[in-house]
């Protein structure tokens, strides 16, 4: 089980709610997922009209709603989006998200700790979007946040884990969940995050962008669940060059050892 603050989920395998075709196609997925945490944008939520056809089948699924701050540009922003979803949703879970480039969507990690910082000292239940960068995850654990979740690789660009080798470093500093989230674009990307030891991906835009979402998300499960074993199992070491599984050639040079040469052999090296 993986535990986050005073919640438990079984499943690893976290979903967003952005980029399907219809609601019917996303609630179909999530459900084909098993995800148990659903990532949902404040802006998508119509406040004008007192309630919102999302948000209820989204509830009806039993998930547990993790509203984002998507579209913030600063702290400030963030903040406001966090209280928002407080007042509306009654939920201090909240995923920061603070990226002020419209191109790359690049988390802006200043305004991502201080907005942390006091929304943690408030009493919420952080979980920042950041670049892979193990300092700044440090600092975000030391403030407070219930989990850290860093980029694979840019939002909705299906690259995988292109931040590998600093994604490794954070996961074995962290003594919050890391959670994967941003580029992963394939069932096998999200098993290897599992494998390096990753407490759970969040994947959105490769489930909602296949060409049959709800199988995808199927595929996702699975991945991440035979990610998750691998790692409890421990994989073996890497080598950097070849090293035999038992032993080729001790029997060919040990001369105690008489093997009788077959007649055909002599007779047709002797011609």
């Amino acid at each position: 089980m993986l535990t986050i603050a005073d919640h438990q989920f079984s499943s690893r395998l976290f979903t967003g709610t952005g980029k399907f075709a219809d609601h019917n196609t996303m609630l179909q997925a999530i459900a084909s997922s098993g995800s148990q945490l659903v990532t949902l944008a404040m802006k998508r939520i119509d406040l004008t009209r007192g309630h919102d056809n999302l948000l209820g089948p989204l509830q009806s699924l039993g998930v547990k709603l993790l509203p984002n701050t998507a579209g913030a540009r600063n702290a400030k922003e963030a903040i406001f989006a966090a209280e928002l979803a407080y007042e509306m949703l009654g939920t201090k879970w909240i995923k920061l998200e603070i990226h002020p480039d419209p191109k790359y969507l690049l988390p802006d990690p200043i305004e991502t700790l201080i907005a942390a910082q006091y929304l943690c000292e408030q009493g919420y239940i952080v979980m920042p979007y950041v670049h892979a960068d193990p300092v700044l995850c440090r600092r975000l654990e030391e403030v407070g946040c219930a989990a850290v979740m860093p980029l694979g690789s840019p939002i909705g660009s299906n690259q995988g884990l292109a931040t590998e080798t600093f994604l490794r470093i954070i996961i074995e500093q962290a003594t919050i969940p890391v959670i994967i989230d941003a580029g992963i674009g394939a069932p096998s990307q999200a098993c290897r995050a599992m494998e390096m030891g990753a407490a759970a991906v969040l994947v959105n835009t490769a489930i909602a962008s296949s060409a049959y979402p709800q199988k995808m998300a199927k595929c996702f499960a699975d991945a991440v669940a035979t990610g998750r074993q691998a790692y409890l199992a421990g994989l073996g070491a890497v080598n950097h060059h070849a090293d035999a599984t038992s032993p080729l050639t001790a029997f060919l040079t040990d001369s105690s050892i008489k093997v009788p040469i077959p007649t055909a052999h002599i007779m047709r090296d002797s011609t």
